[in-house]
């Protein structure tokens, strides 16, 4: 896939979700979907990869990107633990695991998921969504 066409389904990524390819969201989207696979990242790992690409785009303009694609619907929003989140550009619903040892996160295959039973809600509100989030660490041989 040559530049041209990542820039292209970055910016028609963009377009379709109604946000305006500014320079700076093409770049971002470029990284993100510009070869037509899913990412897993942290607004700090798309800084850099942005940084080595030779654009000037700020670290906090990259948090307030991902912030406006994520309220756009395009990726989402994983938190790992109260200081990590990491941004996924397949929004279907699917598990996760998170490689401890390597401050990682993947998809995990949601065919192999069940999930039987939930808790009630608290009166007076729904169950929106649930994060599966599965930590991982490699084992002491």
């Amino acid at each position: 896939m040559t530049d041209t066409q990542a820039i292209s389904r970055g910016t028609k990524w963009l377009s379709a979700a109604g946000l305006r390819p500014t320079r700076q969201r093409v770049a971002l989207a470029t990284l993100l979907i510009g070869d037509g696979q899913h990412r897993h990242v942290t607004a700090e790992s798309l800084y850099a990869a942005v940084q080595d690409m030779g654009d000037r785009v700020s670290l906090a303009t990259v948090y307030n990107t991902l912030r406006a694609f994520c309220d756009a619907g395009i990726i989402q929003e994983v938190t790992v633990d109260g200081s990590r989140s990491y941004f996924d550009t397949n929004t279907h619903d699917h598990p996760h695991f998170y490689w401890e040892d390597e401050h990682r996160l993947t998809d995990a295959p949601a065919d192999q998921l069940e999930i039987s039973r939930l808790p009630g809600a608290p009166e007076g509100t729904e169950i929106a969504k649930v994060d599966v989030v599965i930590r991982l660490r490699r084992t002491q041989d």
